[in-house]
């Protein structure tokens, strides 16, 4: 069964929160996603889940690797940008890291 291997993710990055001039909102990433360029090709993936993976110091259940579980929301602007809402928020070394946009659950 030699084939080829499926990704069912796409990446992206975390550029920041959402912010207005007063405030940042925490709970609100904005994210972009690689390949996305306008708000047309955006609409494919509202509703998406997105994985933040990172490496801790201390292993549980035998791995150092844990995962943020969030999803995109809508868009931000009509570049391709996404806000996207996590469980629990994301930390501040977050910004600039890389994201896994998985392409589920499927509207199609």
């Amino acid at each position: 069964m030699g084939g080829e291997t499926v990704r069912l993710f796409v990446k992206g990055q975390i550029l920041g929160y959402k912010r207005a001039k007063a405030n940042q909102h925490n709970h609100t990433a904005l994210i972009k996603i690689d390949g996305v360029a306008s708000k047309k090709e955006l609409d494919f993936y509202l509703g998406k889940r997105i994985a933040y993976i990172y490496r801790a110091h201390t292993e549980k259940q035998g791995s150092k690797l844990r995962v943020i579980w969030g999803k995109v929301t809508r868009a931000h602007g009509s570049g391709g940008t996404v806000r996207s809402k996590f469980r629990k928020n994301l930390p501040p070394k977050s910004l600039g890291a890389s994201v896994r946009v998985m392409l589920y659950p499927s509207r199609v």
